[in-house]
């Protein structure tokens, strides 16, 4: 992953969704131990407390939880967490503003989910 540090989402986020991405990926499961803020720090080159402050958040939406002592762990039933919160925000409002923009270009419905099934199965209707 790369951070992008002039984009506009703040790069403790940004660290927040490469966590849930590696946990969605199957690369961190339930009770395992993630990347300690100066592992974070280094692997992105950003500054320790930027990282912890990644590790907080998810820490405070109990997708991870910490053992004093010895770090952050994911939780049980995080991915399913992480799931669902995408689900109902992210992707909502992804569609949200596609239907918006599908709109403002004079797209039909027909048309809009046309684009979106060559989007997912390619044209000749394989799944990408």
């Amino acid at each position: 992953m790369i951070i992008h540090t002039d984009g506009t989402k703040p790069i403790y986020v940004q660290i927040a969704d490469w966590i849930e991405n590696e946990i969605l990926s199957g690369k961190f499961a339930a009770n395992q131990k993630v990347c300690s803020q100066y592992q974070l720090a280094e692997m992105f080159n950003i500054n320790p407390a930027t990282a912890a402050k990644g590790l907080n958040l998810l820490a405070n939406e109990q997708v991870l939880y910490k053992k004093r002592g010895l770090g952050m762990f994911v939780a049980d039933g995080a991915k399913k967490m992480i799931l669902k919160k995408r689900k109902n925000e992210t992707l909502k409002n992804m569609v949200l503003e596609l239907v918006l923009e599908a709109e403002r270009l004079n797209v039909d419905e027909e048309e809009l989910l046309r684009m979106i099934h060559e989007a997912r199965y390619g044209k000749k209707g394989e799944v990408k």
